[in-house]
């Protein structure tokens, strides 16, 4: 399998967490954003604070790190990945989750190669579905699921029991 990796799979590997991607052993081709590398030594860095994690232990994960980015093809963020992930997209996405797809849409346009989306993040697994990329790692979101049981033309109602709306995301 050929996949696109974020962070939140590396992060569930390097830290021998029991829910890891588990068709991790089946990529045979990794592809990620250069950012992955940061974003999995910031989630380390913040744990090491949090959970106060020893420095065996930081030393460990920052190198199980480093061995499973070298393991991936990365793609460098430049200003046409930046461009395409400002454009609108059809799903709500964060700054760094619109930089993933889009480094996976680029990548996967250039290459012209089949990709999987491998993420445990349901945004960004619901962005990649809404653009025919296959996931895995993530279940459909609860609001996924609601929004197929809708039936078309139906809006939903606001009366007095329903909630605000939420804030949005960054």
């Amino acid at each position: 399998m050929i996949a696109y990796v974020d962070a939140s799979v590396l992060l569930r590997v390097a830290l021998g967490q029991p829910d890891a991607l588990p068709q991790w052993r089946q990529i045979d081709r990794g592809v990620a954003s250069a950012l992955v590398t940061t974003e999995c030594l910031r989630t380390l860095d913040r744990l090491r604070l949090r959970v106060r994690l020893s420095d065996t232990d930081v030393a460990t994960r920052r190198a199980a790190i480093f061995a499973l980015v070298a393991s991936l093809e990365l793609v460098d963020i430049d200003a046409v990945v930046l461009d395409r992930a400002a454009q609108p997209m059809p799903t709500d996405l964060g700054t760094l989750d619109a930089i993933h797809l889009a480094t996976a849409l680029l990548w996967k346009d250039l290459t012209r190669v089949d990709l999987v989306m491998a993420t445990h993040d349901t945004a960004l697994a619901l962005g990649a579905r809404a653009y025919g990329l296959p996931v895995v790692g993530a279940a459909q979101s609860p609001v996924d699921q609601r929004s197929q049981c809708r039936q078309p033309g139906r809006a939903r109602s606001r009366g007095a029991g329903s909630r605000g709306a939420s804030k949005p995301r960054t």
